[in-house]
């Protein structure tokens, strides 16, 4: 099925399906559902197709899909000035990204290969294969998390980029499917789901949704009529504990808190 195909099919399922996911309604069991608050608004390229994002030493990292258009770029964030930036070789469409001490590594879609990068030069080193597509990457203190579309999360070994385990992901005993974008922050695994304004927070021993953050507000100041232009990059800034979201296509990057549950993060 082509990306177009699965997109509008994708958007069909999600106009029927987000707000039950969101609130654990098909499983009779509510999930909290928080809003998110705007604290500060960052430039962001309009013409990227935000595939992956993090925040490191001073600078925001962004992945972009596309065949033809995938880079990995080292961005300013409170200018939208992209200061390094390389190119994924031809025929790859870019996805995820993540740093492991003084390496990038990247996520192809359905190529089966991922891609090593000097971190933070941005010079490509390596490659390495796995099965099925590539979504989304994040990491904890030991593992590297991996997103693939389906409700089932891959735990890496960092170093060899095999896979040690797998975390299936439920709402309410309700399998989460399309998986995207991950971040790591204060302990869960957050998640956007892709067609969707939602990000899944993840308990990351047992793989329940413990509640979501709505972006419904933000998507639809994006005011754009492509049905490509969904929530999708989150990044956090752990030294100085700063949440940002974007989407494909979204001129602007976010700064958020959570405030109705601001006793849970200091999210500010």
């Amino acid at each position: 099925m082509s990306r177009s195909r699965i997109r509008l099919f994708g958007l069909i399922i999600s106009l029927g399906m987000a707000a039950s996911f969101g609130r654990g309604a098909e499983a009779g069991e509510a999930v909290p559902v928080d809003q998110a608050e705007v604290i500060a608004v960052l430039p962001h390229d309009p013409t990227s197709f935000t595939e992956g994002l993090f925040y490191q030493d001073g600078a925001l990292f962004e992945s972009t899909g596309r065949l033809g258009h995938s880079v990995i770029r080292k961005v300013a964030p409170e200018t939208g000035k992209v200061l390094a930036e390389s190119v994924l070789p031809d025929g790859y469409f870019g996805e995820g990204i993540v740093a492991w001490h003084d390496k990038l590594i990247s996520l192809t879609w359905r190529s089966g290969k991922g891609f090593v990068w000097s971190y933070p030069g941005l010079a490509r080193i390596g490659s390495f294969s796995y099965a099925g597509e590539g979504w989304g990457l994040t990491h904890d203190d030991r593992t590297l998390i991996m997103s693939d579309g389906t409700p089932c999360l891959k735990r890496l070994d960092p170093m060899t980029l095999h896979v040690l385990a797998k975390l299936c992901v439920t709402a309410g005993g309700v399998p989460v499917r399309r998986l995207n974008e991950l971040e790591y922050i204060h302990g869960e695994i957050w998640a956007n789901i892709w067609m969707t304004p939602e990000i899944a927070r993840i308990d990351p021993a047992t793989g329940e949704v413990k509640s979501w953050l709505d972006l419904t507000a933000l998507q639809e100041n994006v005011n754009s009529f492509d049905p490509d232009a969904v929530a999708n990059g989150i990044a956090y800034d752990r030294e100085n504990d700063r949440l940002f979201v974007t989407g494909k296509y979204w001129p602007r990057v976010y700064q958020i808190k959570i405030p109705d549950r601001k006793h849970l993060f200091n999210l500010q």
